[in-house]
């Protein structure tokens, strides 16, 4: 089988790419890097030539409404007209439990994501999933010795997990659903920083910050947590932790 990744270099779209190629499929890798600009659909048609399916785990790093919409509208479409174009006949989607829970600004793109490929031409799986583990080191990563973190009750997953059930849902199940995975523990997000800083034995102030209005009562209120899994992540953060 031949599967197009959109996003293909980004942190899941890197480890889908190694788990269809671990599978011994095709995987096309569609960025900028390689030819392909999602935001304008440049380079999209000529990529998917013999794709049979598309994982979009394209992203942008913004907070505003704006534009997260504008990004994953536009990229949703061009990928729908290139795959209709070409012949591909099943578009996967990476989402967020709770983006149509939770009135945060970049979770509005993704249920806008959501909307245009379940109505679009191709028939199209959504998988929904919880913050990854990885979240917690972006955040650190990001910040200097203070480190401002949104508190926020999550069900965490690893990222490595959520790329496995993308190609799971790919090769193997018929498109048409929304699935969601979530990991086996309950944690807030400003524990897992300061554990993961810890870890990694450098000296960090972890501020946590409760975000204004409806979007702030929503995440500490469980509106990020699953309601209900049917494909469960196994890795708990200890387990993750030992691995960095």
């Amino acid at each position: 089988m031949k599967i197009a990744v959109a996003g293909g270099t980004g942190l899941v779209g890197s480890l889908v790419v190694d788990e269809v190629r671990e599978r011994g499929h095709e995987a096309v890798v569609l960025a900028r890097s390689t030819g392909v600009d999602l935001t304008t659909g440049e380079g999209a048609c000529r990529a998917l030539e013999g794709v049979d399916v598309v994982i979009d785990t394209s992203n942008v790093d913004t907070l505003k409404r704006s534009e997260s919409v504008a990004f994953f509208s536009a990229v949703t479409r061009h990928l729908l007209e290139a795959e209709q174009a070409t012949g591909v006949g099943h578009h996967v989607v990476l989402s967020v439990v709770g983006a149509d829970r939770v009135d945060f600004g970049y979770y509005a793109g993704k249920v806008r994501q959501e909307e245009i490929a379940l109505t679009g031409p191709i028939p199209a799986t959504v998988l929904r999933s919880t913050q990854f583990f990885e979240f917690a080191g972006q955040l650190l990563d990001r910040s200097g010795r203070w480190v401002i973190v949104p508190k926020m009750l999550t069900q965490p997953v690893a990222a490595r997990e959520v790329a496995s059930a993308l190609v799971d849902l790919a090769t193997d199940i018929e498109p048409g659903r929304t699935h969601v995975i979530s990991g086996p523990e309950q944690h807030w997000m400003h524990d897992l920083v300061k554990r993961l800083a810890e870890a990694r034995s450098k000296r960090r102030w972890i501020i946590r910050l409760r975000l204004i209005g409806a979007a702030g009562k929503g995440m500490v209120s469980g509106g990020l947590l699953p309601e209900g899994s049917d494909l469960n992540g196994k890795q708990t953060f200890d387990d993750w932790l030992e691995t960095q």
